[in-house]
């Protein structure tokens, strides 16, 4: 099984399609450059990471109303929660 705390390129581009931001819009938001986070995306599976850019992408995107899902046999997905804005 996967490490729960990590999220997948698809996860992220998914969760970008609930929120309807661009990569330009997420490299504001946490102040990682576009060309990372387009690795990221890029990823069939958990993208590699030794800096700790992608649990800011998570907690960046969690604070955005997006709920990230690895299930027991390690399917993946997202879930939109709306806020109040």
């Amino acid at each position: 099984m996967a490490n729960n705390n990590q999220i997948s390129g698809a996860q992220i581009r998914a969760a970008r399609a609930l929120l309807d931001i661009t990569l330009f819009d997420l490299e504001r938001f946490t102040a990682i450059n576009e060309r990372t986070l387009r690795r990221y995306e890029a990823q069939d599976g958990v993208p590699p990471d030794r800096s700790g850019n992608l649990a800011k992408v998570r907690l960046t995107l969690e604070a955005m109303g997006v709920e990230f899902i690895i299930t027991s046999d390690d399917a993946r997905g997202v879930i939109l929660h709306k806020t109040d804005k």
